[in-house]
C-alpha cells in the first residue's frame, strides 16, 4: 500500500496567492485616503507660503521637523534593525531621493508659478504612472480598475483645461508633472522594501537620508537668497508640513501600499485634486465653476469604480 501525503502551502505561499483580506484591504484604502486628504492640505499650504519661504529652505525644514516628530517613536526599532537597514541602504536611499528630496522640492518650486488647484490636478497623473510601474512588475490591473483610472484622468484633464481638453501648461505645471513622476517612482520603490523592516524604522531612515541630501542645497539657498523670518505665517505652515504632511501622511501611505499595493492605493490618490480644489476655494479663493463640478463628479466616480473589490 502506497501512502500519499498532501503538502499544505505555507502561510507565506498563501499570502502570495490570495488577494488581501477584505479587512486588510479596507484598512489600506482608508490609510491611502488619510494620506491623500492630508497631502491635499499641503498643496494649499505650500501655495500660500510660496512667496515667504524659498522652496529648498521650506523642504529642508519640513523634513527636519518630520525627523524630530518621528524619532521618539522610531528610534528603538531603528536601532534594533540597524544591520538590516544597512544591508538595504541602496534601495532605501533611492526611495528617499525620489520621495523626500526631489518630490517635495519640485512641489514647492511649482508653487511659485501655478495655482494650488492645478498642483493637485496634475499630481493626479501620478497614479497612472504607478499603475504603469505595477504592470511592468507583473501585476494584473483588471478592466474595472483601468476603466476607473481612465474616467478619473478624464475628469482631471477637464478640470485643468477648465472644461476643455486643450490644456495650456505653465512652468509651474511642468514642475508638478516632474513631481508626479518622482512620487510615482517612490511608490514603486516601496514594493521593494523587505517586509521585515519596521515601518517607522524605514520612515526614519528615509527622513535622515533626505535631510542629508537637501543640506548642501539648503546651504546654497541661505547664502544666495538669505533666510526667512520666523513668524506664525511661516512656522505654522512648516509645522503642518513636517508633522502631518510628512510624518503622518508618509507613514499612512507606506502602510497602505504594503496592504493593497501601489496601483490600488493610487486609485484613491485620484481624490486629491478634488480635495485640493475644495480647500483652495475655501482658503485661497480659487474658483471652481461648473466645469470643476463636472470634473469632480468624474474623478469621484472613477475612484469609486477603480477601488471597488
Amino acid at each position: 500500500m502506497t501512502l500519499t501525503t498532501t503538502r499544505h502551502p505555507t502561510t507565506a505561499e498563501e499570502a502570495t496567492r490570495r488577494p488581501a483580506p477584505a479587512k486588510g484591504a479596507g484598512l489600506g484604502l482608508l490609510l491611502a485616503l488619510l494620506a491623500t486628504v492630508v497631502w491635499s492640505g499641503s498643496f494649499v499650504v505650500t501655495r500660500g507660503m510660496a512667496d515667504a519661504v524659498p522652496p529648498v529652505q521650506a523642504v529642508f525644514w519640513r523634513w527636519t521637523i518630520a525627523l524630530l516628530a518621528v524619532a521618539p517613536l522610531a528610534a528603538r526599532p531603528f536601532w534594533r534593525q540597524r544591520a538590516l537597514l544597512r544591508r538595504h541602504l541602496g534601495s532605501t536611499a533611492l526611495a528617499s531621493l525620489f520621495g523626500v528630496a526631489l518630490y517635495n522640492t519640485l512641489v514647492h518650486q511649482a508653487g511659485l508659478t501655478t495655482s494650488a488647484t492645478n498642483m493637485g490636478m496634475i499630481m493626479a497623473a501620478s497614479p497612472v504612472i504607478m499603475a504603469g510601474y505595477a504592470r511592468l512588475g507583473g501585476e494584473r490591473l483588471g478592466p474595472r480598475r483601468l476603466l476607473g483610472m481612465a474616467i478619473a484622468v478624464l475628469g482631471v484633464l477637464l478640470l485643468v483645461g477648465d472644461g476643455s481638453l486643450a490644456i495650456d501648461l505653465s512652468a509651474g505645471d511642468l514642475w508638478m508633472f516632474a513631481a508626479a513622476l518622482s512620487f510615482a517612482s517612490y511608490s514603486a520603490l516601496l514594493k521593494r522594501r523587505p517586509p521585515e523592516i519596521d515601518g517607522l524604522a524605514f520612515l526614519l531612515t528615509t527622513f535622515v537620508l533626505g535631510a542629508l541630501m537637501l543640506a548642501p542645497a539648503y546651504a546654497v539657498s541661505l547664502a544666495v537668497q538669505g533666510g526667512f523670518p520666523a513668524t506664525p505665517g511661516t512656522v505654522g505652515p512648516l509645522l503642518y508640513l513636517g508633522v502631518f504632511s510628512s510624518a503622518v501622511a508618509f507613514f499612512a501611505w507606506n502602510k497602505a501600499i504594503s496592504l493593497v499595493g501601489a496601483a490600488r492605493a493610487g486609485v484613491v490618490y485620484h481624490l486629491q485634486p478634488v480635495c485640493v480644489a475644495l480647500l483652495a476655494y475655501a482658503l485661497l479663493g480659487e474658483e471652481l465653476g461648473l466645469a470643476g463640478g463636472v470634473s469632480m463628479a468624474l474623478v469621484l466616480g472613477g475612484v469609486a469604480l477603480g477601488s471597488a473589490r
